[in-house]
């Protein structure tokens, strides 16, 4: 009989220290509460409570995630789209999460739906798909707002995809497709105009190499001839020098000069012309022949 008291009250003890005695690890915190009202909240460590009079919920602090399910939207311009995000939040008061809010996950999933609906319903279809950033970040600017009250804070949303019905696809795809046939005719037609500039260039730059270079060879003909004619008019008066000293050195006389132009006239004569103009000094010279033909004919008698 002792022996099974003792064992009851074993047992009974183990039940308390079961019941008085509670863990909380480091991303926890527990709300205490005393014969059902609010008593404390209980840091991470080792946490006594009053058996069967105290009692404690534990609120996990850790970052969590609600993934939100698809749902329809329409958007301004009337089109459906099918659109799903997550939402990181987290715990920042222990008591305000506990007695503020029955399922944190049912409410936010339903707030984060209703506002997905009034913010892409507020735009078109093709600003609601280039607009995630935007979308992501007022979305979350109103979940925080809200849950504010539920004791959580709203870290980061995220829409993970907005998807149009099928044959808008189709639409935007052939768009896309045209848009881009479009950008590559410019590209070429800009690259074709680009590649005419280039050659009509390269041909003037040509053109004004090629006539500076001929006026250069001409530049340099001319000087050539130039100092050609030089070296020719100074080897002629050096020539005509030389003839006029020899011909003073011999000292002509009048019968050595008319046989000379005698000469002269009749390579004159030697030409195709039919007359012949001789200059007015031929009436001396004429004279001069005149007395060498009297001078042959006294050498003869």
């Amino acid at each position: 009989m002792l022996f099974e008291l003792f064992v009851l009250v074993i047992i009974i003890l183990i039940i308390v220290g079961f019941k008085s005695v509670k863990i909380l690890r480091p991303y926890e915190k527990g709300v205490v509460e005393r014969l059902g009202k609010y008593s404390r909240t209980a840091e991470s460590g080792v946490v006594i409570l009053i058996p069967f009079i105290e009692r404690m919920v534990k609120v996990d602090l850790r970052e969590q995630v609600v993934d939100v399910p698809p749902q329809e939207v329409i958007t301004k311009d009337n089109t459906v789209v099918v659109v799903d995000c997550v939402i990181f939040y987290e715990v920042v008061d222990a008591f305000n999460a506990t007695y503020n809010v029955v399922n944190f996950y049912q409410a936010i999933t339903k707030l984060a739906q209703t506002n997905l609906r009034n913010i892409i319903g507020d735009l078109e279809l093709d600003e609601t798909l280039t607009s995630r950033e935007m979308i992501n970040a007022e979305l979350r600017e109103v979940l925080d707002v809200a849950t504010d009250k539920w004791g959580s804070k709203v870290v980061r949303v995220e829409i993970q995809k907005i998807e149009p019905p099928h044959d808008i696809v189709e639409a935007m795809s052939k768009q896309m497709k045209a848009e881009r046939m479009k950008r590559a005719s410019i590209l070429e037609a800009e690259g074709y105009k680009q590649s005419e500039i280039k050659k009509s260039e390269g041909d003037k730059q040509a053109t004004i190499l090629e006539a500076e270079g001929n006026a250069e060879s001409i530049k340099k003909m001319a000087e050539a001839d130039k100092q050609a004619a030089i070296l020719r008019a100074e080897g002629e008066a050096e020539a005509i020098e030389k003839v006029y000293a020899a011909i003073h050195e011999g000292n002509p006389d009048d019968g050595l000069i008319a046989v000379k132009y005698l000469e002269s006239l009749e390579k004159i004569a030697d030409g195709k012309a039919t007359k012949v103009f001789l200059p007015l000094e031929s009436s001396g010279v004429l004279g001069s022949v005149s007395g060498i033909a009297e001078l042959f004919k006294e050498d003869n008698e």
